[in-house]
């Protein structure tokens, strides 16, 4: 196994800590939420049940007999566990590689406590290295593009890919983001922007890092 496939694994099980008896969970998208899913078992018929961010994650869920409920049914929630693709320090993040941010930023705003599950090659100073997702509005693919260049990066049509939510991801290459909640701000602002994936706003409130030698937390 690998350094960051045991940190993955690390950190998933570490999250299990915030579960309580009779809770709705919201869970997160992408490999290390896979791992804390899979975690879960034990847990299926002490849950209420899970909001998911995504239509894998729904399907995962359901293989291990949890029910999946709508957010518009279940009011705010508790708890939501997701991982990144980068973090600081300050729990700021990156989120959207694998394209849910959107249902993923709409989890987040409507739990109490969010926590974050990553390995500790996701643990950066300044987030940029990894490309900023947006997802956009199909039709305003080209316009979001050119507006995003005035922030100095470099836009990407991620192609072939479409959200669950019928949408286009672009990403956006080559930024050294020193205020997060100042450029999602002013991202969010662009007409045709659906979200962008960077979730300073409403961060993390806790931040797991799975290593090879055990878990470790801000």
């Amino acid at each position: 196994m690998t350094a960051a496939n045991t940190g993955k694994q690390g950190a998933a099980a570490a999250a299990l800590a915030w579960l309580r008896d009779d809770m709705i969970i919201g869970v997160g998208t992408g490999s290390t939420v896979n791992h804390f899913i899979d975690a879960l078992g034990p847990w299926a018929n002490r849950l209420r049940g899970a909001v998911s961010s995504s239509e894998a994650s729904t399907a995962r869920l359901k293989t291990l007999g949890i029910e999946v409920l709508d957010l518009n049914n279940t009011g705010g929630l508790e708890l939501y566990v997701d991982g990144a693709d980068e973090t600081t320090r300050h729990r700021h993040l990156i989120k959207g590689g694998g394209a849910a941010l959107t249902r993923e930023k709409i989890v987040a705003a409507a739990s109490k406590t969010f926590v974050c599950i990553v390995d500790e090659s996701k643990v950066v100073d300044v987030l940029g290295r990894f490309p900023l997702p947006i997802e956009v509005i199909p039709m305003a693919r080209s316009y979001v593009a050119r507006e995003l260049m005035k922030t100095g990066g470099q836009p990407v049509w991620r192609e072939n890919v479409v959200t669950d939510n019928g949408n286009h991801i672009i990403d956006l290459h080559n930024l050294r983001i020193l205020d997060p909640p100042k450029l999602e701000t002013e991202i969010n602002q662009i007409p045709g922007v659906v979200t962008v994936g960077l979730f300073a706003q409403r961060g993390a409130d806790v931040v797991l890092v799975g290593t090879p030698s055990g878990v470790t937390q801000f």
